[in-house]
């Protein structure tokens, strides 16, 4: 049975690590732009979905736990 305690750890979870790692992609893509490399726009561009894509999958981890 999932606890309210799960739900509050599953969105403390998901925005620490989705920022880690949105903000990594983004500033790398970022400074690579900047210094005029066209390559940092594959970082910079999906830098949002990959960091909310950490909180589905933390999701569907704790729905596979529901009976």
């Amino acid at each position: 049975m999932i606890k309210k305690s799960d739900i509050v750890m599953l969105g403390i979870n998901a925005g620490v690590a989705g920022t880690l790692l949105g903000g990594l992609l983004f500033g790398l893509g970022l400074s690579l732009v900047a210094a005029g490399a066209h390559i940092g726009w594959l970082l910079l561009l999906p830098a949002a979905p990959v960091g909310g894509m950490v909180g589905w999958l933390l999701g569907r981890q704790l729905a596979r736990r529901v009976p």
